[in-house]
């Protein structure tokens, strides 16, 4: 097993049109999607917690597959992402992201339904909190879940950008509707 010290954390800023988010990788795949609009302390602070000892390094280069699966997602070009991806949690966190990662674009489900998924209908609040453990914003789609009653409830990024990106795969998903029944 590597210690801490000898683990090499990637990273770079993504800038497209309005979107302004710190990125991150380890040789595995990508392991953090920041908040916008945040400095790159939040990051820091993550690796910190997450990664102590280790050696976070911006390299623009690496990141470029990450950031060009974003920006695709960003122009609507893309609906799944398929760059690897080093997610680590607990095995409940772990379960709840791998429901995240099974929602359909511009579609939502409930933390009920999440719940549900995992076989674990009596943990709801339990799956907001690995909901909102999530490192990877966007990319294990978080941002796909609903309060019941419909309502957006809380986000890591902010409910600004879960309702600019429900409404970017909400926009996406009816234009391609409209190309199929054509």
């Amino acid at each position: 097993m590597k210690s801490n010290h000898s683990i090499t954390i990637n990273w770079t800023q993504l800038r497209h049109d309005n979107w302004n988010v710190y990125i991150a990788a380890t040789e595995q795949g990508l392991c953090y999607v920041g908040s916008p609009d945040k400095p790159v302390t939040e990051l820091e602070n993550w690796v910190q917690a997450k990664f102590p000892g280790c050696e976070l390094v911006q390299n623009d280069e690496a990141m470029q597959p990450y950031a060009a699966e974003l920006v695709e997602y960003f122009q609507g070009k893309r609906a799944r992402f398929e760059v690897a991806m080093d997610y680590k949690g607990t095995a409940f966190q772990m379960a709840v992201w791998n429901a995240l990662c099974q929602i359909p674009y511009g579609q939502t489900f409930t933390y009920s339904d999440i719940a549900n998924q995992i076989g674990k209908p009596a943990a709801v609040r339990a799956v907001g909190a690995a909901i909102g453990a999530n490192p990877l914003l966007i990319t294990v789609p978080c941002h796909r879940v609903i309060g019941k009653s419909g309502a957006l409830t809380g986000y890591r990024g902010g409910l600004a950008m879960k309702t600019r990106l429900l409404e970017l795969e909400g926009e996406r998903a009816r234009m391609r509707e409209k190309v199929n029944n054509a």
